[in-house]
């Protein structure tokens, strides 16, 4: 067991939640190396084992590394607390958020991307309140 400020929770049971958030995940640490990724079902980007341990920069087309460059920069600044994108992918509306992961004494430890298809959140309406059957 991991013990948490919470509770605490098995390995096991940590990775499991993980691939089940609806929502992908990377982290990326203070040296801005990839450290992990959740495996969802329907990951947007796929990744493959082997982007652990590279440099995040390495992983994104060299038009848009000024732009992970910079979020990391202001990151470890202090300066920014967020970063976002949305996308319009085959049909689908991905939108990308970018989180400075910091500990209690606010230390930098890396960068958390969360990656998630809205496309059906963005059609919610009124209320939903009755469980389908």
């Amino acid at each position: 067991m991991i013990p948490f400020e919470t509770g605490q929770l098995a390995p096991e049971v940590i990775e499991a939640i993980f691939n089940t958030l609806p929502v992908d995940i990377t982290f990326v640490d203070r040296e801005d190396t990839v450290r992990y990724f959740s495996q969802s079902q329907d990951r947007i980007f796929k990744r493959s084992k082997a982007v652990i341990g590279r440099k995040v920069q390495k992983c994104h087309p060299p038009k848009s590394v000024h732009v992970v460059d910079q979020i990391v920069k202001e990151f470890k600044e202090g300066t920014r607390d967020v970063a976002e994108f949305w996308i319009n992918l085959k049909g689908r509306l991905v939108y990308i958020r970018y989180f400075p992961v910091r500990s209690k004494t606010g230390e930098y430890l890396g960068v958390l991307e969360v990656t998630q298809d809205i496309t059906a959140i963005k059609e919610i309406s009124g209320e939903k309140r009755l469980l389908d059957k």
